[in-house]
């Protein structure tokens, strides 16, 4: 099944990036091309820095066979309408943005779906090998889409490239409605939406290893927009290639990417994760500096075969560390914020390379895009990633709590009290495993947490924590600890005194006098 999805994600994306240089060609002529060509990219990417999260939640909380299904739907329906326009000649710059805008909107509800499920289709050990196989999807996607547009333009114009791009997303919905998925894909016990989409916020905001892969990823995503972004005017302005022209520099990226993907796995071996980021990111750096430098369109397509190793080099260890990393009951929202910062980067950045380039030329918004990949790559000394090589990411289920009282799933908020009794000649390290749990229980539920220590007893610790419902903390013992969060607690209660004694405080019904 992972293959035929693979497949299809392959379809759709060639037709995805067809359509990509379909709308910036469509543009070259245009007053102010320079911006408007890097709005195209922006218009696509978008959506994902606004929506990425909603996607996530969607797919953690619903059918993901029925979600795919009704984004191919809209899709094929907004393509249409697309080509429909293109073919009347009534499509306007601003309409073409504001579609490019609804489609990238209707793709971003389907990329963590999508993403989401890959773990669920092969073992983990293999995980690594389907992230990097996914990324030879995108880039081979790259590499044989724009090549394609670039001769179907000249053949069928704009207007036919946008028919075959709705033709590969009806390609890929056919596949996934003949698709009868595992029903442990699906989630049982589906979140409401409004707190999955805080529980998703709140586990990567105390995850420091998700905060440090988005900020490497964004690191080296706004420097590297630029070449996206400004690649059309290169070709156009620089080299003077038409459009088949423009469309083989991109292959030649792609297919640098393509043999990039099929090397990591050597070069992962005898490299770290951290010396691949600082060399990929000085291999682009060097790239992003040579493409504008040489006016020479055989160098240029040999310059490109690098920088797109280099970028699937990266963006592949990043993806790669992220799907090992996030446990299953949230993996679809934390891809989908990992998916805001890869698009919102690019389509900002985009924007920004193309005023820059508008205002102070091409060579200009290259060199300086140079600099900050070379700057990023050497501060990876000062953020590297984390080391994730001895965290146990399997779900540590603890039987539910045993209280007396009937306690709805809505009910709350709910208190949760530890007592535990620390001698004071530990208390110290008490205290630095307590901060372990503290982002254990922040990640997977709670709103508030604090320690506090008695003044009366000074060898007594309280833990108190607050999450929203009953439902919440039950989740909190059924699926979300990790065998690291549990190891995280066993620590702390190896340094009590006496068993810790846990109560569950839950609201009481007082009437206003």
């Amino acid at each position: 099944m992972f293959r035929w999805l693979w497949l299809a994600s392959l379809v759709s994306n060639v037709g995805t990036y067809m359509q990509t240089v379909g709308a910036q060609w469509f543009l070259v002529d245009a007053a102010h091309a320079a911006i408007l060509v890097a709005l195209v990219q922006t218009a696509d990417m978008l959506p994902d820095m606004m929506f990425g999260i909603v996607g996530g939640v969607l797919a953690d909380t619903l059918d993901r066979r029925r979600l795919l299904i009704t984004v191919q739907v809209g899709l094929v329906g907004a393509t249409c309408a697309l080509a429909g326009l293109t073919l009347a000649h009534r499509l306007s710059p601003a309409m073409l943005l504001v579609f490019t805008f609804v489609i990238g909107t209707a793709s971003v509800l389907g990329i963590p779906a999508y993403q989401s499920l890959v773990p669920e289709l092969v073992p983990r050990e293999q995980i690594p090998a389907a992230a990097e196989l996914s990324s030879i999807n995108v880039n081979l996607s790259r590499a044989i889409g724009p090549a394609i547009a670039g001769f179907l333009i000249v053949g069928v114009g704009v207007g036919g490239v946008f028919v075959i791009d709705a033709a590969t997303f009806l390609f890929y919905g056919l596949v996934v409605a003949l698709w009868r998925p595992n029903p442990e894909t699906t989630p049982q016990l589906p979140e409401r939406f409004g707190s999955a989409l805080r529980a998703g916020g709140r586990y990567v905001r105390y995850a420091p290893v998700v905060r440090r892969i988005l900020l490497r990823a964004m690191l080296f995503l706004i420097p590297a927009s630029a070449l996206w972004a400004l690649l059309p005017l290169v070709a156009s302005a620089r080299l003077g290639l038409g459009a088949g022209g423009y469309g083989l520099l991109l292959a030649a990226l792609g297919i640098g990417a393509i043999v990039g993907a099929s090397v990591l796995s050597r070069v992962r071996a005898v490299v770290s994760p951290n010396g691949l980021i600082a060399v990929t990111g000085a291999l682009f750096a060097a790239a992003l500096a040579a493409v504008i430098l040489v006016r020479s369109t055989a160098v240029v397509l040999l310059i490109l075969l690098p920088a797109g190793l280099a970028w699937v080099g990266m963006l592949a260890t990043v993806n790669t560390m992220l799907q090992l990393f996030l446990p299953r009951w949230v993996r679809a929202r934390g891809l989908s914020v990992y998916q805001m910062v890869f698009f919102g980067a690019q389509g900002l950045g985009a924007l920004a390379w193309g005023l820059v380039a508008d205002f102070l030329g091409l060579t200009v918004a290259f060199l300086v895009a140079a600099g900050m990949m070379a700057a990023a790559a050497a501060s990876v000394r000062v953020w590297p990633l984390v080391d994730t090589s001895s965290m146990d990411r399997r779900v540590a289920v603890r039987p539910d709590p045993d209280i007396q009282l009937e306690a709805p799933a809505d009910l709350g908020p709910v208190v949760v009290r530890t007592t535990y009794s620390v001698r004071p000649e530990r208390a110290a390290e008490f205290i630095h495993a307590m901060a372990h749990v503290r982002g254990s229980r922040m990640r997977t539920g709670a709103t508030q947490w604090g320690l506090f220590r008695a003044g009366e007893r000074p060898d007594e610790f309280e833990e108190i924590f607050v999450v929203a419902s009953w439902d919440e903390h039950l989740r909190q013992h059924r699926d979300r600890m990790t065998a690291t969060d549990a190891s995280y607690q066993q620590r702390a209660q190896s340094l009590s005194e006496t068993t810790p004694e846990t109560l569950h405080l839950l609201p009481a019904a007082i009437e206003e006098t």
